[in-house]
């Protein structure tokens, strides 16, 4: 690590689908045009990341430990944080946990404290929510949700967070984010709350001066019955995986992008299984690093291209990662359903199934637990 000054650590958790990645990068951008030097972390149960390609994309140094959470990979978050320090000594490194994780605190954190307090000025732990799907976990408005032992995962993570952050705070009208916000305040009341987009860029100003400025605070880390967080883990399915495409005479990248996400959708809103979050990329062969980037976060939800390519393209490759409360095989049918959709509706072209890996998460595991920051 840097011998000169301690670099400061951000980790920015939150459930599946709430925007975390979005946030990752306008807090990247807004202390990169500060003059400070960024480096980010992703986390995922498997390989291939959208978030990582996304973040690369634009222009960020990053790096991906995949196999595990944060938590049971604490060994690899060293090892990613001095990789980043040999290549651009930055002064701040914002991780983004899997957003099925939750003690963070005690397994990630802490430890940081105990044993890396020399390298590193740790900041309050954020946890983004998106307001559509709490206000359907807390009973506020109708709509689907996941098991009680998924929810479990959820709420931990609300639990010990020192910052929530409502995200896409302009879905909602001002009665509703003033009911949820009392809600949260009620069932969390430690936590600090603000109200944000990601989006717009409301409220983004005043969390990150407090992340970029705060230090997390001292305390016993939360109680976590493990049983039932590796059984909330273990009704998740969880793909990714990636696919060539290429076509002879030009097509649009974005609505290959569509096609399949739509596809996607429909096969898993038959099969009633409960969308966490469903993202692709579609990165072409040649060009100047542009990709296409985009969302589904709830089953009810149109899918939405955050990114979008320029021009026409001839090949490239996509992927996609998916977690849904259903079974794994499941969702690679639902990837092969719209590969052939797709083909259909691009005549010509070539898409093939190069890699997949398709998984309920196992058992969390992690390397350290603390339940303080220092020994008493």
């Amino acid at each position: 690590m840097n011998p000169q000054k301690k670099a400061r650590y951000i980790m920015i958790g939150g459930f599946l689908g709430a925007g975390k990645t979005t946030c990752v990068s306008k807090l990247a951008q807004e202390l990169t045009d500060q003059g400070f030097t960024v480096g980010l972390i992703t986390n995922d149960q498997g390989s291939e990341l959208v978030d990582t390609a996304m973040l690369r994309s634009r222009g960020f140094a990053t790096e991906e430990i995949p196999g595990g959470c944060f938590c049971c990979r604490f060994n690899s978050l060293v090892d990613a944080a001095n990789k980043l320090t040999e290549l651009s000594r930055p002064d701040v490194f914002i991780a983004e946990p899997v957003g099925s994780c939750t003690d963070l605190v005690a397994t990630v954190t802490y430890p940081l404290r105990r044993m890396y307090g020399a390298n590193f000025v740790i900041s309050p732990l954020s946890v983004v929510v998106d307001p559509i799907r709490a206000q359907r976990i807390f009973g506020l408005a109708p709509g689907g949700k996941f098991s009680e032992k998924v929810l479990y995962i959820y709420r931990k993570q609300l639990e010990e967070a020192d910052f929530i952050v409502v995200n896409k705070c302009e879905l909602l009208d001002e009665g509703n984010l003033a009911q949820l916000s009392a809600r949260l305040s009620v069932d969390f009341p430690k936590a600090e709350i603000f109200m944000v987009s990601a989006r717009t860029g409301k409220g983004l100003e005043e969390w990150f001066a407090r992340i970029a400025a705060g230090e997390q605070p001292d305390g016993a880390a939360m109680a976590v019955d493990y049983k039932v967080y590796a059984d909330g883990e273990a009704l998740l399915g969880w793909l990714n995986c990636t696919v060539s495409v290429d076509k002879p005479d030009d097509f649009d990248g974005n609505a290959l992008l569509r096609s399949l996400a739509e596809s996607m959708q429909k096969t898993l809103n038959a099969d009633n299984a409960e969308v966490a979050h469903l993202k692709m990329t579609f990165s072409p062969n040649e060009g100047l690093g542009d990709i296409a980037v985009i969302n589904v976060v709830r089953n009810d939800f149109v899918p939405e291209l955050s990114l979008e390519l320029p021009d026409m393209v001839r090949a490239g490759q996509v992927i996609i990662n998916c977690r849904a409360e259903a079974a794994p095989d499941l969702l690679l049918a639902a990837v092969e359903t719209a590969l052939s959709a797709t083909r259909a509706q691009f005549p010509g072209i070539n898409l093939k199934l190069e890699h997949s890996e398709h998984f309920r998460p196992g058992k969390p595991e992690p390397t350290h637990r603390f339940a303080r920051a220092v020994e008493v």
